[in-house]
């Protein structure tokens, strides 16, 4: 029997945007040999699971790293409100990661208000453009701990 796409965190239904998409199965094919940089700036693939639809989805960002754990920023280009992945990993913290060719469960959390500033430091010095979009919205963009969850031996 053949998973219906959004069934499980296996069988994502990939972003609807085009060049995310094709970025999404170029990373998928090679483990993240492509479609792992954008203008420069690494790609990570975050699967979350639907607050409304329980359906798993998927899609690139960029990334840094902090202390074993990964960092995002749902900046969404600085638009007024906050982008569905966000909204769906606030309420299913549990998500599956792919760094290049490693692939994992971990669990988001948002950045606090003293953790902010250092990360939000570390994502513009990886990507200069998310200082531009705080200039364009009121919203207060989250930043978004990804932290590895480690298998029991």
């Amino acid at each position: 029997m053949t998973e219906q796409p959004g069934s499980d965190p296996l069988h994502p239904i990939d972003s609807p945007t085009g060049w995310v998409a094709k970025n999404i199965a170029q990373y998928v094919a090679t483990d993240g040999r492509e479609g792992s940089v954008q203008r420069g700036a690494p790609l990570l693939l975050l699967t979350t699971q639907g607050r409304k639809s329980g359906k798993w989805r998927r899609t690139a960002l960029i990334f840094g790293e902090r202390e074993g754990n990964y960092v995002i920023v749902a900046s969404k280009g600085g638009a007024p409100a906050h982008p569905g992945w966000y909204l769906n990993l606030v309420a299913h913290p549990e998500v599956r990661v792919q760094v290049y060719d490693r692939v994992f469960a971990a669990t988001a959390s948002t950045a606090s208000a003293q953790q902010k500033p250092g990360l939000w430091s570390l994502m513009a010095s990886i990507w200069p453009d998310y200082n531009e979009y705080i200039k364009k919205t009121t919203r207060d963009i989250p930043v978004v701990i990804l932290e590895p969850v480690i298998a029991a031996e």
